[in-house]
């Protein structure tokens, strides 16, 4: 069975695309790395072939024919990575707003350390958040907070994009099942595996707004993540959640 993945989504991220896989490729514990490109027009596929040559096997890409969503590209992934037969899956942002020398800390602690579920926290010692507006921050900070209160679910950073999990989390929730598309894909992942108990714990990590390229923000992805946390808690009421040994036959 393979160990480790990375993957990471890109759309017109060119500038970073090439020092991001050299970075992640240049790391002492050998971590492979997915990238799943929607037809970026800058040539952020065509790099990743050029690339391919250079690292063969641990560098792989999937393209998809356009914009198609944050959440939809991580679940292109997580099937790929399944039947890929890696044991330890972590997701991260190709703009360096993730540093890829935290990653080891991530496999870390689903391998070493026991968890299911590791996230590189924003929020779990302080704020800490670089080159970001003050808005933003609270913007971000606020939603955590209402992703708690409405969820109870105990994680600081609910909607953190830089996260570790064990394969037999993704096998349990079922990638096929999730529903949300943007940024409140992260937020539903966190509240099912919670949900179903797996042990998911959070770890500092600095995070720094991009080098380069522009931010995928928009008001769409804000409202969705506002109603979709209460359409998922209702959901909840209605939904056994038992891992598949807890399961009959």
């Amino acid at each position: 069975m393979k160990e480790r993945l990375v993957i990471v989504p890109t759309y017109n991220e060119i500038e970073n695309i090439g020092n991001l896989v050299e970075a992640v490729m240049d790391l002492p514990m050998e971590i492979d790395l997915l990238v799943v490109d929607d037809h970026s027009p800058d040539g952020t596929g065509l790099k990743i072939k050029e690339l391919k040559r250079i690292y063969k096997d641990r560098l792989h890409l999937l393209e998809r024919p356009g914009k198609l969503g944050l959440g939809t590209a991580y679940i292109m992934g997580f099937k790929w990575a399944l039947d890929q037969g890696y044991h330890y899956i972590c997701e991260m942002d190709a703009d360096f707003s993730h540093d890829p020398a935290d990653l080891p800390r991530l496999f870390n602690a689903c391998n070493h350390d026991r968890a299911d579920v590791a996230i590189g926290s924003r929020y779990i010692s302080g704020v800490t958040v670089i080159n970001w507006p003050i808005s933003r921050v609270l913007i971000s900070y606020f939603a955590s907070v209402y992703v708690r209160l409405i969820t109870r679910m105990k994680v600081r950073d609910a909607t953190a994009g830089f996260v570790c999990y064990r394969r037999k989390v993704l096998e349990t929730i079922s990638p096929d099942m999730i529903k949300f598309k943007g940024y409140a894909f992260q937020i539903e992942m966190k509240f099912k595996a919670w949900k179903y108990g797996f042990r998911v714990v959070e770890l500092p990590v600095i995070f720094t707004d991009r080098r380069e390229g522009t931010s995928k923000m928009s008001g769409k992805i804000v409202n969705e993540a506002v109603w979709g946390v209460v359409r998922m808690k209702v959901a909840s009421w209605f939904t056994r959640y038992s891992r598949p040994e807890e399961r009959p036959d």
